[in-house]
């Protein structure tokens, strides 16, 4: 039986491997247990890009949140936000706005109460614990409404959590609940894993994350972009995520820009 850390809630069960704790372990986080590291290290062994894999995605989220800012997006909801890191969402935002207001949401216990140690003396950002993939109730609720105004637009994210979501709970559905309750000019942003490029490496990495909180589904490009109905998306499209508007001094990429190792494709579109 593992030890329960003191920062850890009462109510959370260290021996199951959680998703949103074992992306924590691949980004260099210390809020994960015994049980989230030992999956990950299982899942790097399949996957040894995955550290470097999970830092393109917050790279990426970062790019997409500078230009919504840009041209005058003002409100986010990041759905399936994890546990906070170095460059959270509002942090990000405030930088080009210090009046941008951000709810993160996610279902796992150590990433809710961690958000809210962090946010206690920001005014402009909240969290919610709540599944995304009941989008009636994240939208009603007064944690969400109490700071974000759907009647202006705003952006919302799901970057690399739409592929936790699984066919029979018609991620494409979700996504769409979302859209239609946001207004005109609002954006979704994703980062989805792919399996187009290495279909048998990416069933060895979904078989390993049988065990953990939520199943892995990566994905093809077609399936992600069926996603995406009712959004314009933004040049340069759905693309590899290093691919979507790179930073021109970000430096040598780690895995040599190979579209393959990442495995994972972006897109920010907006609803007209």
């Amino acid at each position: 039986m593992s030890q329960r850390p003191v920062w850890a809630p009462d109510d959370v069960d260290i021996e199951t491997p959680s998703a949103a704790r074992m992306y924590d372990y691949f980004l260099g986080g210390s809020h994960n247990f015994a049980a989230d590291r030992a999956l990950a290290e299982e899942y790097i062994k399949v996957l040894p890009d995955m550290p470097q894999i999970a830092r393109a995605q917050r790279r990426v989220v970062h790019r997409m949140i500078r230009y919504l800012t840009s041209i005058g997006i003002a409100q986010f909801l990041d759905l399936g936000s994890g546990i906070p890191t170095a460059g959270n969402v509002h942090e990000i935002a405030q930088v080009a706005n210090p009046d941008a207001r951000v709810v993160y949401v996610d279902s796992d216990a150590v990433a809710v109460t961690h958000s809210r140690s962090i946010l206690a003396d920001a005014p402009h950002a909240a969290v919610l614990r709540a599944d995304l993939r009941d989008p009636e109730a994240v939208l009603a609720d007064p944690v969400v409404t109490g700071l974000l105004d759907f009647s202006e637009p705003v952006a919302v994210l799901m970057i690399a959590v739409l592929h936790f979501v699984p066919d029979e709970d018609d991620p494409a559905g979700v996504v769409a609940a979302y859209r239609d309750a946001t207004a005109p000019g609002s954006h979704l942003a994703i980062t989805h894993a792919t399996s187009d490029y290495k279909p048998e490496l990416a069933r060895r990495a979904e078989a390993v994350y049988t065990r953990a909180s939520h199943q892995i589904h990566y994905r093809s490009r077609q399936q992600i972009a069926d996603m995406l109905a009712g959004y314009d998306l933004v040049e340069p499209g759905l693309t590899d995520m290093i691919h979507w508007r790179p930073d021109p001094d970000t430096g040598a990429d780690p895995l040599d820009g190979d579209v393959r190792r990442y495995s994972g494709y972006a897109a920010l579109g907006r609803r007209p």
